[in-house]
């Protein structure tokens, strides 16, 4: 017996087989949950160094050590900093299968008129059929014990109503009892009736007899003739149904409902592939949650009155606190959300003193999202996520409970209606709470989202942006050369990036020739080095020309250094910097040649 036992529970060791294939990536799945580097949320308590912490692919899988099916892994997998393909037809054959599943049910529900029907239209449709039913099942049960309690004479023929009704008059003025029921009949409501009427005439004669009898006979008459009616009825009334059934044959259905979420219809083209794979990624591919989540933001987007909030004016006094500004090295645009801005006594007040500022703040922040995605290029080679970066510098601690109010309620209102425009969240100037703090709120944050998380401490800031996004299209006040206003240069001209090394100088030479005037600008992150420009002649016996006199420089006396020099003779231009400090430092300069005439 043991023996059949254990032959019996031998099927269940195929799971322990996938489970030994899932191990081969354990070591870091067990590991990394803890304190580990690529975790968005480091586990120590207080972090002595807030450093860089960017999310690499495997740490995509710390949460799942189970695997449910082999396709489900496979998608999983596929999770990194790159974006997966939007093109149909290079996708992975689960994706594309969940993909062509998603379509059927959005079309059903498209043809139901589900995404404008009510919950509770709904719900009733289902409710009645059953209630129909238990009320037929009742009475059907009713006539059985009645053809079996009643003899088949008083319930076949109509006359012996009238021998009946009497007694039925005597019982009830004997008994406080509720009456019997009624005979098994089809007109069994209207027996009740005529019961209920001889009742009560004969109570209200009650002392006189012979009212009595009188009273029971008028009623009897009254009753006698409706059932004859009734048969006549019949056959008409059959046939009502009938022409009222072809009558609805022959009225067309309606057609199905048109909806659309950012301005793209949910099935038309390869747009709309897109959109519907942004809400299956956001639910791992999984058809029924990600088809739940496309009614709820469809509804969401009615309650909210998003199609109204876009031509709404709700003043420009956050302007600097979200903005857009430049693009990634891969084109997507780049969102700045400067929480320091809340410093501002007045500015913060006027946003999230009540309940009604921080409303308005909401739709203020959901406004400028759905404008800005309005703007994205939902072809799918297109460009149809941005970056965003989150500047924390001088941000307001946690005791503000109302910016963590409004803070969370957008996060749950972005996280829940706009799955997957995020290629990537960048954190600059984190301060050490903030890690503690970040650390709450991962909990509820899909390891999809925290995937793309990447963090750098105030001196790390810049280095990490310049990963992500080239130098020129970096703002200013974020170490990069990107300005507002008329330029020299634009975000069209290259920077040239070099890391100058501890106590070392570096040179930067620009050949020019004649009639040329040569305009240039640099910039050291964190300055705190000696500049100086001359010319140098390509003639020998020419002489060195000096430009800008060696000075040192902070980062408190200029940000970026313009400068250029005109000249009628060939020669180069060479800037000298300094670098006397013991940490290395990150020069920007770009260059450009304009000719001239004397």
């Amino acid at each position: 017996m043991a023996q059949e036992t254990l032959n019996s529970e031998s099927p269940p060791a195929a799971p322990a087989q996938e489970l030994s294939v899932v191990v081969e990536k354990p070591q870091v799945t067990e590991k990394e949950p803890q304190p580990s580097a690529p975790a968005p949320l480091p586990e120590p308590e207080v972090p002595e160094k807030p450093a860089v912490v960017a999310v690499e692919e495997e740490a995509v899988e710390v949460e799942k050590p189970k695997v449910e099916e082999k396709e489900e892994t496979k998608i999983t997998q596929s999770v990194s900093f790159k974006e997966e393909t939007n093109i149909a037809g290079e996708l992975p054959e689960p994706q594309k299968k969940a993909l062509d599943e998603l379509k059927l049910l959005i079309q059903e529900a498209l043809n139901n008129h589900e995404f404008t029907a009510k919950p509770e239209a709904e719900e009733k449709p289902v409710a009645e059929p059953e209630t129909k039913k238990e009320e037929e099942e009742n009475k059907e049960e009713k006539k059985e014990e009645k053809e079996e309690e009643t003899p088949a004479a008083e319930i076949s023929e109509e006359p012996n109503i009238v021998t009946d009704a009497p007694t039925a008059v005597e019982v009830k003025e004997e008994e406080n009892t509720p009456p019997p029921p009624p005979p098994a009949e089809a007109p069994a409501a209207e027996v009740v009736g005529v019961e209920t009427e001889v009742a009560e005439e004969a109570k209200a004669v009650d002392d006189d007899g012979a009212k009595t009898v009188e009273a029971i006979e008028e009623s009897v008459v009254a009753v006698a003739a409706p059932p004859a009616e009734k048969e006549k009825e019949e056959p008409s009334a059959e046939v009502a149904p009938q022409s009222e059934e072809t009558k609805e044959a022959q009225v067309p259905s309606p057609p199905p409902e048109e909806v659309s979420i950012w301005g793209i219809p949910l099935l038309a083209d390869e747009k709309s592939d897109v959109i519907l794979l942004k809400f299956l990624r956001a639910r791992d591919f999984k058809v029924k949650d990600a088809f739940a989540m496309i009614k709820n933001t469809v509804s969401w987007r009615k309650e909210f009155g998003i199609e109204t909030l876009l031509d709404e004016d709700l003043g420009n006094e956050l302007e600097k606190v979200v903005f857009m500004q430049g693009f990634d090295k891969e084109g997507h645009p780049v969102c700045y959300n400067v929480y320091g801005e809340f410093q501002n006594k007045e500015l913060y007040q006027n946003t999230f003193a009540d309940e009604e500022k921080r409303s308005k703040f909401l739709r203020w922040r959901i406004q400028f999202l759905e404008k800005s995605i309005r703007k994205l290029d939902f072809n799918p080679t297109g460009i149809n996520t941005m970056v965003q970066v989150n500047d924390l510098k001088n941000s307001p601690g946690p005791g503000k409970k109302e910016l963590r109010q409004a803070t969370n309620q957008a996060l749950n209102l972005l996280q829940d209606n706009y799955p997957e425009f995020v290629a990537k969240q960048v954190f600059i100037n984190v301060p050490w709470w903030y890690l503690a703090f970040n650390r709450m709120i991962s909990p509820f944050l899909t390891q999809r989202t925290k995937s793309k998380f990447v963090f750098a401490s105030p001196a790390k800031s810049a280095e990490t942006l310049f990963k992500y996004i080239a130098p020129e299209q970096v703002p200013v006040q974020y170490g990069g050369l990107s300005r507002e206003g008329e330029q020299e240069f634009s975000v069209a001209d290259a920077v040239t990036e070099v890391t100058i090394k501890p106590a070392a100088k570096h040179s930067v030479e620009f050949p020019i020739t004649e009639n040329c005037n040569l305009v240039w600008e640099l910039r050291v992150v964190g300055w705190e080095v000696n500049y100086g420009a001359e010319f140098v002649p390509t003639a020998e016996d020419g002489y060195t020309v000096i430009v800008s006199k060696t000075r040192k420089v902070s980062s408190a006396d200029e940000t970026v250094i313009s400068d250029s020099f005109k000249t009628g003779e060939p020669g180069k231009v060479v800037l000298t910097i300094d670098n006397q400090t013991s940490k290395k430092k990150k020069l920007l300069y770009r260059s450009k040649t304009k000719p001239y005439s004397d």
